[in-house]
């Protein structure tokens, strides 16, 4: 059996249609913004003393983030070599003060959700960054790792990715040295933590090896000694390092001698070169005084597939054959004209 309309719900509905249709008065306007407003005070009220306490908070952490960051700028400046690194690992530690206060500061006045949304929008900020600036980052990463790990300092002697010179800087992006030249080379900090990094000065040592040669005929034991005694003589040699004389190979024209010895370095007493230059002087000099044969590149020439032929034994049979009869000779055997 069909149901029949209610024709009071059907008045009821049509009158609250028609009351939710009517425009709302100026003087109910007012009403509803006044208690809104009363609302709100009286929430900023509730709220007074906490918000009073978040900004004391936040003046507490920056302060105590100035004075923290100050602090460990010092201590990093002598634990870092670089200035650069050390500034960064300061002013992390700074903003992560302050951060920590900030984030204390609005979940004190209620604001729970917007520190996770602030955490969660910093993390996808970060990674995208990361995927951006993924060259920077590597470089800046590895800038560092070298700052924390120290493979070398200013002033040392280094050698990588085919450049050599002395080290100026080491900042967030780039190695910066300079070469013997005088040009000032910069070297991505990734390609000097990857690869491979001689470094001269590390060790405050460096040995120096010359090459001589001297004559077959000379007494190699006398050689020896002669030339332990020339470059024993320096008085910049280091002291628990012995000099060391080698007779290494049979060269063209002469026996080739290996003579070695260690310098510090850097030294303040004597340069690399400067040793060098030395070296080869007093070499040159005991051997004019012992009368030692530093001798010239010789050549033996063989005109002989077996050898043991020299070059008078092979002109002397083209010097028969050219040879013709004596000039003073008639060609028919007659003497001269006037002759009987």
């Amino acid at each position: 059996m069909p149901l029949e309309p209610n024709p009071n719900v059907a008045t009821e509905v049509a009158g609250n249609s028609s009351n939710s249709l009517e425009p709302i008065s100026f003087e109910r306007t007012i009403s509803i913004l006044q208690e809104k407003l009363i609302s709100w005070f009286d929430t900023g009220v509730a709220l007074l003393p906490n918000l009073l306490i978040a900004i004391a908070i936040l003046i507490i952490a920056y302060a105590l983030g100035a004075v923290v960051g100050r602090m460990l700028q010092r201590v990093f400046d002598r634990a870092f070599d670089s200035q650069a690194v050390a500034s960064l690992f300061a002013t992390m530690i700074k903003v992560i003060v302050i951060a920590l206060g900030f984030f204390s500061a609005l979940e004190l006045v209620g604001l729970q959700k917007a520190v996770v949304s602030l955490l969660a929008g910093a993390g996808i900020l970060g990674l995208a960054i990361g995927f951006a600036f993924q060259d920077l980052a590597e470089n800046l990463l590895a800038g560092l790792l070298m700052g924390i790990r120290k493979p070398f300092q200013p002033g040392h002697l280094i050698r990588s990715n085919g450049q050599f010179g002395f080290i100026q800087h080491l900042n967030l992006r780039n190695t910066i040295i300079r070469n013997f030249s005088g040009q000032i080379i910069y070297i991505p900090n990734k390609e000097v933590f990857k690869n491979v990094l001689e470094n001269y000065s590390k060790s405050g040592e460096r040995r120096i090896e010359l090459m001589v040669g001297v004559s077959y005929g000379e007494n190699l034991q006398t050689v020896t000694q002669i030339l332990k005694e020339a470059i024993g003589a320096f008085d910049f040699l280091m002291p628990d390092k012995s000099v060391d004389v080698y007779a290494l190979e049979f060269g063209d024209s002469s026996i080739n001698f290996s003579v070695r010895y260690w310098i510090e370095y850097p030294s303040e007493q004597i340069g690399y070169f400067s040793a060098i230059d030395r070296g080869i002087k007093a070499i040159k000099a005991a051997f004019d005084k012992n009368d030692i044969l530093i001798p010239f590149p010789i050549r033996t020439l063989d005109f002989d597939a077996k050898g043991g032929i020299n070059l008078t034994d092979s002109l002397q049979p083209v010097a028969v054959g050219k040879s013709g009869p004596d000039p003073g000779e008639s060609k028919s055997g007659h003497s001269g004209p006037g002759q009987d």
